[in-house]
């Protein structure tokens, strides 16, 4: 009763208050190319309520390093604290998404050079980059609204794209100066983004009012406009949204959410893979159509949960394809699992269980032989291999593991992380 006060709360403040080309390996796994020797590759993971990044090594595990991401963190809780209005966001934030939490670190990209770390940071509701070197801000760019979300960074390095939750827009950013150089609209609660066709356009879904204790099927159409959508990445025009009731009626998901979860595309870009609010599994779109052409439903190990109790509306939350197209890692969040699902049969491999776990995000290592997957309740990252569907290694991390990126590091910083 004291969450749904809570949240009833927060939304009262907030209402109140406010061709397809093929994908590489590297676009695929969200790592731009960078070829020389005075870089190497690395994993870097967001630990969200630490506050900080840990850097791996991709082949081995090992940490490299830890950075702090919120270094100015007295200057912006003092500057929250002073404005009534953002104050009263900030400690929403920490009640409702943040689980109590202050909400430090949610995306994450090393740039091409692997000097610099861009980091969006909800709570504050900015995007910053951290000189790997110095551990200082390079440079800060406050977005729209009260929270910084999701972001993506170009196949060629040069931009990176940012959702701001509560401005229903999503910001374009030089990567070396933090400048915006574009921006285009969303609906309710911008979330996910992909560069897609080479860097040429960009995939990106909302996902409404996932805060709002409105969770019955027939209050759906409460919790704001969600959009998926294609925009144009040099003119910023919206070229393509699709009608995702429509599709989901179709196939006689009537009473499924339209709110596009963590999604992933098929090599060519031709077939888009996405998870759904409070859905089990995911399902699979043509990209040229528009139609839900096959839906793949995952087991439900918390049957009797009520919707309210799941994690902003998650029931999976996690996804990706190998760059053969030939199998997809998948989160299955409120039920504690991970598993491999093969893409041509749909068959699923083993349930990796692991109580409390609470897997948050997948993301491919940059070869496509693994994924990574966050266990934001353990603190920890594993290794899972396409091919076996099982879990090749476990490390821990730091506090509230969420993104998993891969990207780079200067050869001669790596002693000094």
């Amino acid at each position: 009763m004291q969450l749904r006060t809570a949240v009833a709360a927060f939304v009262a403040v907030a209402t109140s208050a406010l061709v397809a080309a093929p994908v590489s390996a590297e676009e695929a796994s969200g790592s731009p190319e960078r070829r020389g020797d005075d870089v190497r590759r690395a994993v870097f993971v967001g630990n969200n309520w630490d506050g900080t990044a840990d850097i791996l090594d991709p082949a081995t595990f090992e940490r490299l390093g830890r950075i702090d991401v919120v270094p100015d963190k007295a200057e912006r809780i003092q500057e929250i604290a002073t404005n009534p209005y953002r104050f009263a966001y900030f400690l929403a934030i920490r009640a409702l998404i943040g689980e109590g939490h202050d909400q430090y670190v949610d995306d994450m990209y090393s740039s091409n050079d692997g000097r610099m770390l861009v980091v969006s940071r909800p709570s504050f509701a900015d995007v910053v980059a951290i000189d790997l070197q110095t551990k200082e801000i390079v440079w800060r760019f406050e977005v729209d609204g009260v929270r910084s979300d999701h972001m993506a960074i170009s196949p060629d390095g040069r931009r990176v794209v940012v959702s701001a939750s509560t401005g229903n827009v999503v910001h374009v950013l030089r990567v070396a100066d933090g400048v915006e150089v574009g921006r285009f609209p969303s609906g309710g609660s911008p979330h996910e983004n992909i560069f897609i066709d080479g860097g040429r356009r960009i995939l990106h879904a909302s996902i409404g009012m996932v805060y709002s204790p409105l969770d019955d099927p027939a209050l759906d159409p409460t919790k704001q406009e969600r959009v998926l959508q294609i925009v144009d990445a040099r003119t910023m025009k919206i070229v393509r949204t699709y009608d995702l009731r429509k599709a989901l009626d179709e196939r006689g998901m009537t009473e499924t959410s339209t709110a596009v979860r963590p999604m992933t595309l098929s090599p060519d870009n031709r077939t888009f893979y996405f998870q759904l609010s409070f859905f089990h599994g995911f399902v699979e779109m043509d990209r040229a159509t528009g139609e839900i052409t096959r839906v793949k439903h995952l087991p439900n190990l918390v049957p009797d949960m009520p919707r309210e109790q799941y994690l902003l509306d998650s029931a999976h939350h996690g996804i990706a394809m190998n760059p053969a197209g030939t199998k997809l890692c998948v989160a299955g969040t409120m039920s504690d699992y991970a598993t491999v699902v093969d893409a041509k049969t749909f068959r699923r491999g083993p349930l990796l269980k692991k109580q409390d776990g609470k897997p948050y995000w997948v993301t491919q290592s940059w070869d496509g032989r693994t994924c990574y997957i966050s266990w934001s309740g353990t603190d920890e990252v594993s290794k899972i291999s396409y091919r076996t569907g099982r879990i090749v290694q476990t490390v821990p991390v730091g506090d509230h593991p969420q993104r998993v990126r891969n990207g780079w590091v200067r050869r001669d910083l790596v002693p000094t992380l």
